[in-house]
């Protein structure tokens, strides 16, 4: 059996059941943020990764832990700091007298949920030392290459970059994550239910795993199945043209943004219980691709997100 829409059969009955039911949960775990947990699904069953900017304690840390345990993914935590040296996320290589050889001790990266907290604590050096396993999803060391777990699925959280103590990411950086998030303050009921509620760690401890890596790895292909017509295409492409010539836009959108946006609106379909791409799906997700990749005049006032509703108004769907 397979779970249908009207525009035709999409996933089988029970993964659809599981991807419903993984969704409901990580929204009773990370209170009050429904838009935020589906765009974190999105950047996961789109085969990208997340960025989650905003101050220190406003639930990131929950919808990472959340999210692997919901889903089945061995976890993996590195702290960002100052001192923190590549080493100490990629792993080395260290001389073992009885085999007279060196051998590789994986670091933390070789998992499928990377949660980077804080990662522009941490100087260029090492925040560019995920970049290589971020694109390729191997490590290269000593001449040798490591291949990391599929599904890999890195979640950094960042602090506005007016806190001291900060680096800004680099836009090489930026453009590895797929999306960006901003977590925001819950809603007072969210927050009161918080306040009285049992703690975030103990729920999480005992959450049920409604997938595996194998289950999100079908989801993926899923995804990348579903169709989109030239008409989208073409809007998406009339999106990136708009994005390079659009007042106070100084770098518009390159191609591979342009991809991006397509595999994010993909997943949005998924989501929504359809096999094929609407407008609507680009739409919705537009703002968390495309803001952080835009690089917006000082004269615009430094407002991306400003700019990318304004892109948006800008095209018309035909």
């Amino acid at each position: 059996m397979h779970a249908t829409t009207a525009t035709g059969a999409i996933l089988p009955e029970a993964t659809a059941a599981a991807l419903r039911g993984a969704l409901d949960q990580v929204n009773t775990l990370v209170l009050g943020k429904p838009r935020e947990v589906r765009l974190a699904f999105i950047a996961l069953l789109a085969g990208g990764h997340l960025l989650l900017e905003d101050l220190p304690g406003l639930g990131k840390t929950t919808l990472a832990r959340a999210l692997a345990a919901t889903l089945g993914l061995p976890f993996q935590r590195v702290q960002f700091t100052a001192d923190l040296l590549p080493s100490d996320i990629t792993g080395v290589s260290i001389w073992e007298p009885e085999a007279r050889r060196f051998g590789f001790h994986p670091g933390p990266v070789f998992t499928s949920l990377l949660l980077a907290d804080e990662i522009n604590r941490a100087p260029p050096r090492t925040q560019s030392a995920l970049l290589e396993a971020m694109a390729e999803h191997q490590v290269s060391l000593d001449g040798s290459t490591h291949p990391l777990p599929e599904p890999f699925f890195v979640i950094a959280t960042q602090n506005p970059v007016d806190l001291s103590g900060t680096y800004p990411l680099p836009d090489s950086q930026l453009d590895r994550f797929l999306l960006r998030v901003r977590m925001g303050y819950p809603d007072a009921a969210s927050e009161r239910a918080m306040l009285a509620g049992a703690d975030r760690r103990d729920l999480i401890a005992r959450a049920r795993q409604w997938l595996d890596p194998a289950g999100v790895l079908a989801l993926r292909a899923a995804v990348a199945g579903l169709h989109a017509s030239d008409a989208l295409v073409a809007y998406v492409q009339a999106l990136l043209a708009e994005s390079r010539r659009h007042p106070g836009v100084r770098v518009g959108l390159s191609p591979r943004a342009g991809l991006a946006l397509l595999h994010a609106a993909r997943a949005h379909a998924l989501l929504e219980g359809r096999d094929h791409v609407l407008p609507a799906d680009v739409q919705a997700v537009f703002a968390e691709v495309a803001a952080h990749r835009l690089v917006v005049e000082a004269e615009a006032g430094g407002d991306a997100e400003r700019v990318v509703r304004a892109i948006l108004a800008a095209v018309a769907v035909d």
